[in-house]
């Protein structure tokens, strides 16, 4: 495994200075020596050495790496800023440290329960390591890209969309969870390309159309079922008030069948949908 070498060019400013300036001095000693054809032979020479020279000239922008080669020799990876000279043997690829994001296309797989969902992915990313970026792999953004979707591909076949016990992970009930297991798995794939992954997120994610009607339903029904079972306990714990307050208070003694009629008729008004109709007993509570 090639792993990054940082090496320090020689700073390009007096280079590009005086190379121009003895190029310059060497056409003047042509045209005041042209009756003597050692020295202007030596002259021109000198001037085509100079411009080879000259090409050994690069430029290092902010947050970018130069990765010097030489005859497809790894020489070393140059990150300070600016203008820059080194052998002009060497070839120089730029690699970019900046960060970079992208999101994936939307990805129709499984859950874990078989279901067909839609899911995508933005990742936010940047390379570490110039040297496995440039070597390791062919194409480090398509590696990135094509990783990423494969990771997400596989953590959506996981994980179930909606979860139905509470101790179980689901891609729309966890979602910080979620993005920090794709942000590992992502890590783990791109790791060999000299790439962090920062961050990754799921963007979009919704059941696939063909069954998003009958899961819209059942998500409905879980919600009626959970909204009934939290009125049934809110009722059950005030009739059980009321009759310990009907207790304590000697307002009235009831026996099993009045305290279960009682208990019958709150439990209708409680949990009722519509409002009841009362009936009024002129009576005593025994006709």
């Amino acid at each position: 495994m090639i792993r990054e070498r940082e090496i320090h060019a020689v700073p390009g400013g007096p280079v590009a200075i005086l190379l121009p300036a003895l190029g310059l001095g060497l056409f003047a000693v042509i045209f005041t020596h042209v009756h003597s054809p050692a020295i202007a032979i030596s002259s021109a020479v000198g001037i085509f050495v100079v411009a080879f020279l000259l090409a050994g000239l690069f430029v290092v922008q902010p947050n970018q790496g130069k990765v010097l080669q030489l005859f497809g020799r790894y020489v070393g990876t140059v990150r300070a800023p600016g203008l820059k000279w080194a052998s002009p043997f060497y070839s120089k690829r730029k690699v970019s440290l900046r960060i970079r994001n992208f999101e994936t296309a939307k990805l129709k797989v499984n859950d874990h329960d078989g279901s067909p969902i839609d899911i995508a992915t933005v990742v936010v990313w940047r390379v570490v390591d110039t040297a496995e970026a440039a070597f390791e792999v062919d194409d480090y953004e398509h590696f990135v890209h094509v990783q990423s979707e494969s990771a997400l591909r596989n953590l959506a076949t996981q994980h179930t969309y909606d979860a139905h016990e509470d101790e179980k992970l689901s891609l729309r009930g966890n979602t910080q969870e979620v993005a920090e297991q794709l942000r590992k798995e992502i890590q783990d794939r791109v790791a060999k390309a000299g790439v962090e992954v920062m961050e990754a997120r799921i963007s979009h994610l919704a059941y696939a159309p063909e069954i998003a009607a009958a899961m819209l339903r059942r998500q409905q029904a879980g919600a009626v079922i959970a909204a009934r079972q939290r009125i049934v306990e809110g009722a059950v714990g005030m009739v059980d008030m009321a009759l310990d307050l009907l207790k304590q208070k000697h307002v009235v003694d009831l026996d099993e069948d009045r305290k279960a009629a009682m208990v019958s008729n709150l439990l209708v008004v409680l949990c009722g949908e519509h409002d009841t109709q009362p009936v009024v007993n002129t009576g005593t509570i025994y006709q």
